[in-house]
């Protein structure tokens, strides 16, 4: 009698993505080519400006990134998140355009080198960590930041912009801190816009005193407790889209600025 065979399954496809998630990889090989599109508008608007403006500081590359701004700002108001295609390729920008600088290329008239691009990209970051860790904004906030942080530093540089405007003391590194300042104003208008329209004062009023203990936690070196306690309150919370403030913070100020000096 004929033995009979058990069917077996077909073997297994060998896994070969070692845990990494392909379509992660693929967005981020996209991230330099958008960065490049970023530098390239920067060229563009400082040669647009040239033609319209001839006799002026060109501040062609500064409408560029307040136009990102704008961006991330509008989709975080849509979806209540910065995505990652906007912010990242903002940041490299950033550090192209210092590169460019450091190398004499006349891309535009921006003053700051790599250095100081990345230093200003880690400062916006640093301002915007404690509230990061206390889920006050996201992420992509962070990034968005840290994107305005890049270009801010390839453009002030020290000394601000080459051209006939007197912006004699502009460094970048308070740039980047007034703006978050400015950002950090408009924001608190935002929520206190929030609390009066939805009225519930006892829970903002106690949601407020969390806060201030996820602070302090932060500030005696208990962070990652402070950080879950916040995020235990995420399913509470009314959600504010912080990359608006940010934007019109980072807008007011520049405008403030450049007009004085103007």
């Amino acid at each position: 009698m004929p033995e009979l065979l058990t069917p077996t399954a077909a073997p297994a496809e060998a896994e070969d993505s070692l845990g990494i998630d392909r379509a992660f990889v693929l967005q981020m090989a996209r991230m330099p080519a958008f960065a490049l599109a970023w530098v390239a508008a920067a060229a563009l608007a400082h040669l647009a400006w040239g033609a319209v403006y001839p006799n002026t500081t060109n501040f062609g590359p500064l409408v560029v990134i307040c136009l990102g701004m704008v961006l991330a700002a509008f989709i975080d108001g849509w979806a209540l998140k910065v995505p990652n295609w906007v912010t990242l390729p903002l940041i490299l920008s950033g550090w192209m355009l210092g590169m460019l600088h450091d190398f004499g290329v006349p891309v535009d008239s921006g003053t700051g080198g790599f250095g100081m691009a990345v230093a200003c990209t880690f400062i916006g970051m640093g301002l915007l960590l404690p509230v990061l860790l206390i889920g006050g904004v996201g992420q992509g906030d962070v990034k968005m930041q840290m994107g305005f942080g890049a270009w801010a530093g390839a453009f002030f540089g020290t000394t601000g912009p080459v051209g006939p405007m007197d912006l004699t003391g502009l460094d970048a590194r308070g740039v980047v801190f007034w703006a978050f300042c400015f950002g950090t104003i408009t924001g608190g208008a935002f929520g206190l816009i929030m609390i009066l329209a939805r009225r519930k004062f006892g829970a903002n009023a106690h949601m407020l005193r969390e806060i201030m203990t996820d602070l302090q936690m932060i500030a005696s070196g208990n962070a990652a407790a402070a950080s879950k306690r916040a995020n235990d309150r995420r399913k509470i919370w009314d959600k504010l889209p912080y990359g608006i403030p940010l934007c019109v913070g980072f807008l007011l100020y520049l405008g403030y600025v450049l007009g004085l000096a103007g």
